[in-house]
């Protein structure tokens, strides 16, 4: 159960980096409130999930799904740039959280 709320955990961590983007520096009402409320979220099943999980563990698997989801999220929803160099970079964090799964 630890496992799924970490993973839950870091979408909500895509989804607040993207609805900040959205705020316009917090400037748009709607959008930071989405932002605060997936934060809060994402902060609170991540304390969950270090109940069970170590915490290097825990901190490198939800920062990893927010940054690689974040990645995706700008290419698909915001136009960014498709980089060989940025799929490189991409695809090296997935292989670290697949490590740090495995040695834990």
């Amino acid at each position: 159960m630890a496992w799924f709320a970490l993973f839950i955990a870091g979408l909500l961590e895509v989804v607040w980096a993207f609805s900040m983007k959205q705020s316009a520096g917090f400037t748009r009402l709607g959008p930071s409130m989405v932002t605060l409320a997936a934060m809060v979220l994402s902060f609170g099943l991540l304390a969950w999930s270090m109940r069970v999980l170590p915490l290097g563990t825990a901190y490198t698997i939800w920062t990893g799904i927010g940054a690689v989801g974040a990645f995706l999220v700008g290419i698909v929803f915001l136009g960014e740039a498709i980089t060989m160099m940025r799929i490189i970079a991409a695809i090296t964090i997935v292989s670290g959280l697949v490590m740090m799964k495995l040695a834990s």
